[in-house]
């Protein structure tokens, strides 16, 4: 069934935070429903549609920012008592506005997430996880790494509390009480919870999850153990899930998925007859889906699927049909509903107009007085720098709440920008002197008129690290910027995985001496991405690591005085070994290092980089064919001439160009991996072969896998010193 959506916009409120908008339940299954929606200012605005109009039910006073509402009451009545997040506290206001809470749960930190269920409240801070009863501490948990949401199964179904915290290190981690009963590993780092129907399906055990790097999955969680039910990849490429809902918008009788991503991206998935999902509906909004819900609003007997987004639009995508009639001649004109709210936009457009113009005369005539003093404007920026581990590349995405005018980007160790599509800023570059003030990027990225959202590809290289600075000017007066920074790692192209292959040969790099658990897990922190920042509880712990880029994995176990890394990779025990070393120099701290090499580990490097240099060396072939070929056809007039290999390059060169483009410097990267392990091999042997280079780039241009592998191994028979 085919399914139309019109979008709609009602209001704009402040910046709103994820999952701080929802719909008021109703009596009559088609009336519509009051929208209860919270922002940065702290404001909780509730309203209605009347006649096309948003009409205000209550508004409360600013204050802190909100970062959740949730709506709740007792088991088994109608949810409409609304609650709300801001800092440490939580305060809860009846559907007329009426504040009848005012609950400081007493943490060090703001409260990110939160859930109600009756009488009991659950709320987490960056690590830590609270259950209150009634007002009344019940339950405590520490988590390993930081929670991004929390759930609980519905009570009245599964007949037990069950809190399910969603963690950033890939794991949901599912409570008794104030331990831990068991975690359930998800295929990236789980953003949103939400229970499958509403209820948790059949039996009350399903949940559903979205992740950071935009996949979709369902989970039953049982007494003993977890089922997945099936999980959704995202093969396009789209944004991160920040908010899920369900609610039958087709109208088949059974429920669709409703998913709002950080890309704009509102999507509709309707379940086949197996139970798996299939994408109904796709619309694309300029700017971050923050909070989205299935219900009526607009009209009555009309279903629609509501939004707010970053910057504060709740707006729907409704199934009433767009409103123009048919007139003499076939030609369509407004109807007379459409006309006046036409009209009255209008009206209210010029009277703005008006006020910003006396604003600014108001500005100039201050601004020439010798005592006035010009006020900065304050702005938000909601910004994520990730990696992509499809493309071993960061994502780096800039939100701001007004429209930006430049970008500009400085970095201080090497980097690539990588083509974005859906980037419509143009960039221009500066000359960096990177010897005398230590830049090596300089970027300009000038945007559009109305460009809010701007999204930003780099690709880094391991072993060197530094800072990349971002720095924001949006279109306001005065002009004014805001300066974001973010860590480029030693280690950056490495991410968090659940299991690493035991069987693999590897290299061990042991570390001893009189180093605390914090001082080395803030070593491992600075040297690699996805690490909490908070020392785990314990005495030691192992993290798992794999490289986005190789493949090639790490593993890393650590306590208090003593640290083991295990490598199929000698490059990255290289890299580790240098950074820790002056890690522990600077802090004074003596450290004994030893290190066992495999030698049958060089080779499994050079054959899982052999695919990738095979395939790079052929498509650098086929572009450096394209112009010639071309040219032959031109002078020809056909290419039938021409055999069926350097036809089907010209058949496919649109798209081999467009290949070459987005992947810079590619080929030279996979050339500078197998030179550092060149280098790095007989570094740990005592020997320095820089001299040799230049023979073993000779090599790499009549490429072979076999005279690569001999040339690393009878180089030089030398023995390793440990």
């Amino acid at each position: 069934m085919e399914l139309n959506l019109n979008h709609v916009d009602y209001l704009q409120v402040g910046v709103t935070s994820q999952k701080t908008m929802k719909l008021l339940p109703t009596v009559g299954r088609k009336a519509t429903q009051k929208v209860a929606v919270a922002d940065h200012d702290g404001v909780v605005t509730c309203f209605g549609m009347k006649k096309g109009e948003a009409v205000p039910v209550f508004k409360s006073l600013p204050g802190q920012k909100i970062s959740r509402l949730e709506l709740g009451g007792a088991l088994g009545t109608p949810q409409e008592k609304i609650f709300v997040s801001s800092g440490s506290e939580v305060r809860g206001y009846t559907k007329k506005g009426k504040q009848f809470l005012t609950f400081e749960a007493n943490l060090t930190e703001s409260i990110n997430a939160m859930h109600v269920s009756g009488a009991d409240l659950f709320v987490c801070a960056s690590y830590i996880y609270n259950h209150y009863c009634d007002c009344k501490d019940q339950d405590y948990y520490l988590s390993g790494d930081k929670i991004n949401d929390v759930l609980c199964l519905p009570v009245e179904t599964v007949g037990r509390i069950v809190p399910i915290l969603a963690c950033q290190d890939r794991v949901l981690r599912v409570l008794q009480g104030s331990d831990l009963q068991y975690g359930v590993e998800v295929p990236g780092p789980p953003t949103v919870l939400e229970l499958l129907n509403r209820d948790g399906g059949k039996g009350g055990e399903e949940v559903l999850y979205g992740t950071a790097d935009g996949k979709l999955g369902l989970v039953q969680i049982t007494k003993s153990g977890h089922v997945t039910c099936w999980e959704l990849d995202n093969e396009k490429k789209k944004g991160g899930v920040l908010c899920i809902d369900t609610f039958d918008i087709v109208g088949d009788g059974v429920k669709d998925i409703l998913v709002g991503r950080d890309d704009g991206t509102v999507e509709v998935y309707g379940l086949d007859s197996s139970n798996e999902p299939t994408l109904r509906f796709e619309n694309v909004l300029s700017e971050s889906v923050t909070s989205i819900q299935g219900g009526c609003v607009g009209k009555e007997m009309y279903d629609e699927v509501l939004t707010t987004t970053y910057t504060g639009w709740v707006s729907g995508l409704t199934t009433e049909p767009q409103q123009m009639v048919a007139g003499p001649g076939d030609e369509i004109k407004m109807s007379r509903e459409t006309q006046g709210k036409v009209a009255a936009l209008r009206a209210e457009l010029e009277q703005l107009q008006v006020k910003v113009l006396q604003g600014r005369e108001k500005y100039q005539q201050s601004s020439q007085s010798s005592t006035a003093v010009s006020s900065v404007p304050v702005f938000s920026i909601n910004d994520k720098f990730t990696l992509c581990q499809d493309d071993a590349s960061y994502s780096l995405t800039l939100e701001v709440q007004t429209a930006i005018d430049n970008l500009l980007l400085q970095s201080d160790v090497p980097i690539d920008l990588l083509d974005v599509d859906k980037n419509s800023a143009v960039v221009s570059f500066s000359e960096c002197d990177s010897e005398s003030n230590g830049n090596f990027l300089l970027a300009t990225y000038r945007c559009q008129a109305n460009t809010t959202r701007l999204e930003l590809k780099v690709r880094s290289i391991e072993g060197q690290y530094g800072t990349l600075q971002a720095y924001v000017t949006p279109r306001l007066q005065p002009k004014t910027c805001q300066v974001r920074q973010y860590q480029i790692k030693p280690l950056s192209l490495h991410q968090r995985t659940h299991t690493i292959d035991q069987e693999r040969p590897v290299n061990t790099l042991r570390l001893t001496g009189q180093f605390s658990f914090a001082e080395i897990h803030s070593w491992v922190v600075f040297c690699l991405p996805e690490v909490p920042e908070k020392t785990p509880a314990g005495e030691s712990i192992t993290f798992y690591f794999q490289n986005t880029f190789l493949g090639t994995q790490l593993e890393a176990t650590y306590c208090k005085g003593e640290a083991n890394f295990k490598s199929d990779n000698i490059s990255t025990i290289s890299i580790l070994k240098d950074v820790l070393s002056k890690e522990a120099t600077k802090r004074k701290i003596n450290l004994n290092i030893s290190y066992e090499v495999n030698e049958d580990s060089v080779s499994h490097t050079l054959q899982m980089i052999h695919p990738k240099l095979e395939y790079q060396l052929i498509l650098a072939k086929k572009v450096q064919l394209i112009d010639a070929l071309k040219e032959l056809q031109v002078h020809e007039g056909n290419a039938d001439f021409l055999i069926p290999e350097y036809r089907s390059i010209l058949d496919e060169s649109a798209q081999l160009l467009e290949e070459y483009k987005k992947q810079p410097a590619h080929l030279e990267r996979l050339y500078g991996m197998i030179t550092d392990l060149f280098i790095d091999k007989f570094k740990f042997k005592g020997q320095n072969v820089k001299t040799k280079v230049s023979q073993l780039l000779a090599i790499l241009n009549n490429y072979e896998l076999d005279s690569l592998m001999e040339f690393f191994t009878h180089l030089y028979q030398i023995p390793w010193a440990a």
